[in-house]
């Protein structure tokens, strides 16, 4: 292990300073047209990149190129800086994400106020984009690993995951792999804000992009300006213990959906009462255990079980799915109405995915990259093995997947410590959380606030999924995200909003 981060989260070799605007290692920047898979109906998007060293400690060693697009205040007159956005994963591409969420409702204030700015963090999209090689027949189901029935369970994972390891590894020619991590987004976000030409640079994150402007607040205080982070892993890392909140997150969520389903009983037959509904889960998952049909066994059951809780559009198309697996046994019909309830779920978030195949290669690649440089992670398989079995009993419905072994477990060690929280700075840090939200549970927003100490604000809603600000419908919430990011007015002290 390296000695320990200091506040500014660099490491030795490594300028403890922000990038000055006109900074030597910053260009002028050249906007034109996004690329061509960008989604930009109107044309609306400016493209352009920036150069930042692949090595923060050689920075004048190799060089790669950021990709970032912008959306311009819609009133110049009203604009106070730029708002740079992350959608999560690690391994979302980000830059259609300024449309994303104007086409939410993102609130004419806050486009007056900003030009928005997305991007394609290192590694993922058009930023030097890495791979470790996944294929369409790969043993690899999801980034989250697979139910465990068993020990031996645990055992058959450690195999995959090792193998996973030693793929990426193999495919990692350029030696990238390395520098993908939170600290070194970080240290981009504070390169694009200099390039940019901006003395400081406003943050709205959400899902695993609350890690990212966790770090960038951390190790930019002076040049961070107003940072919302919306629906929170808890830290500047996704760890092992972060991985198992998962569990605590759908336990806490199932029951929104077995109300919902028990109101319903006559059209779907799930249940009449929650407690029947959760029966029902427990029913149809042991079931696919022990006789597992094509497309569809225990564990793709309950990752998209899991998944579907993201956002309440999906309950229906869930319950449909249940429905013809409890009255036809009909596996097919089931298995692509979960494949098509994962498609209404947010654009933002955490990378679940439903299998590492050619065509999420790169996002897969980079969920593990960052997820496994950051911090290190237990090695032994006996380790995981008591997890998992604590958590099939502490979280039934799934703490037996989000405990299990991970390729992280197998990975190089880390070239830094995670970044440390820093709590001495301005109070600008507003955290907004969902009390019930299946893969980043209030307890995220709450580890969080307590390590920003008296730099943040916890907004927490009486509401259910994976999003707050603009992604969900709770006005409370909104217009407290939004009085913050126009006007600078931060709540005097943590407070709840009650159910829209």
């Amino acid at each position: 292990m390296l000695a320990v981060l200091g506040l500014t989260g660099t490491l030795v070799g490594v300028p403890a300073v922000a990038a000055e605007p006109g900074d030597e290692r910053t260009t002028q920047l050249q906007w034109g047209t996004c690329p061509e898979d960008v989604p930009d109906d109107l044309a609306q998007l400016q493209c352009a990149t920036v150069p930042v060293p692949l090595d923060y400690s050689d920075p004048d060693g190799e060089q790669i190129e950021i990709t970032i697009s912008r959306l311009a205040s819609a009133n110049p007159d009203k604009r106070r800086g730029v708002l740079l956005l992350n959608p999560g994963g690690p391994g979302g591409s980000g830059l259609d994400l300024p449309l994303l969420l104007t086409s939410q409702g993102l609130p004419a204030g806050v486009m007056d106020s900003y030009d928005l700015i997305g991007m394609d963090t290192r590694g993922i999209g058009h930023s030097a984009p890495v791979s470790c090689g996944f294929t369409d027949d790969q043993e690899y189901n999801a980034n989250i690993p697979p139910y465990a029935v068993d020990e031996a369970a645990v055992v058959d994972q450690a195999r995959i995951a090792q193998g996973v390891a030693e793929q990426c590894a193999a495919n990692d020619d350029e030696g990238r792999l390395r520098h993908l991590s939170t600290a070194n987004k970080a240290r981009d976000l504070d390169q694009i804000r200099a390039a940019l030409g901006e003395e400081k640079a406003s943050f709205l994150g959400f899902s695993y992009g609350t890690a990212l402007g966790a770090a960038y607040a951390s190790m930019f205080p002076a040049t961070a300006d107003r940072v919302v982070l919306d629906s929170n892993i808890g830290d500047t890392h996704l760890d092992h213990d972060g991985m198992r909140r998962f569990a605590l997150g759908m336990e806490e969520t199932f029951p929104d959906f077995a109300n919902w389903a028990a109101a319903r009983h006559d059209s779907y037959g799930l249940g009449s009462t929650p407690e029947e509904v959760r029966e029902t889960y427990f029913t149809l998952a042991e079931r696919l255990d022990e006789t597992p049909m094509p497309g569809l066994d225990g564990s793709f059951f309950r990752l998209f079980a899991f998944v579907t809780l993201y956002d309440e559009s999906s309950y229906g198309t869930t319950a449909q799915a249940w429905q013809s697996l409890l009255e036809s046994g009909d596996a097919t019909q089931a298995a692509q109405a979960l494949r098509d309830a994962e498609e209404i779920v947010p654009a933002v978030g955490l990378q679940a995915g439903t299998a590492a195949t050619s065509e999420n290669d790169n996002n897969f690649s980079v969920f593990l990259a960052v997820t496994c440089n950051d911090v290190e992670w237990p090695e032994d398989v006996e380790t995981y093995q008591r997890a998992v079995a604590e958590d099939r009993e502490q979280h039934p419905l799934y703490g037996a997947a989000a405990a299990n072994i991970t390729p992280c477990a197998y990975w190089q060690e880390p070239l830094e410590p995670p970044v440390a929280v820093n709590d001495d700075g301005p109070t600008n840090v507003l955290i907004v959380q969902n009390q019930r939200d299946p893969v980043t549970p209030l307890r995220g927003g709450e580890l969080l606030d307590e390590k920003f100490g008296d730099r943040s604000r916890l907004v927490s809603v009486n509401g259910s999924g994976h999003g707050v600000y603009v992604l969900g419908d709770n006005p409370c919430a909104l217009n407290i995200t939004t009085k913050y990011l126009v006007d600078g007015t931060m709540p005097q002290k943590n407070l709840t909003c009650d159910a829209a």
